[in-house]
């Protein structure tokens, strides 16, 4: 990575993961993850996409199924 480039922001990688997460990223964005994304950060927004995607279906099913 060169000085004069900054890292993603936590929005620009909570965007990629969104993106990424439903297979719709670009070439050009995939590209600049890989260059300037840092890897904790991606972990991160990941993991919390992830654990927020379980608990919406949590919830959907909890509504759907009768108690």
């Amino acid at each position: 990575m060169r000085d004069n480039e900054k890292d993603l922001s936590w929005w620009q990688t909570f965007k990629s993961v969104g993106a990424a997460f439903f297979g719709v990223q670009s070439s050009t964005n995939h590209k600049q993850d890989f260059n300037k994304g840092k890897p904790v950060q991606f972990i991160l927004v990941g993991l919390v996409a992830v654990i927020l995607f379980v608990m919406s279906l949590v919830l959907a099913v909890t509504f759907v199924m009768p108690a």
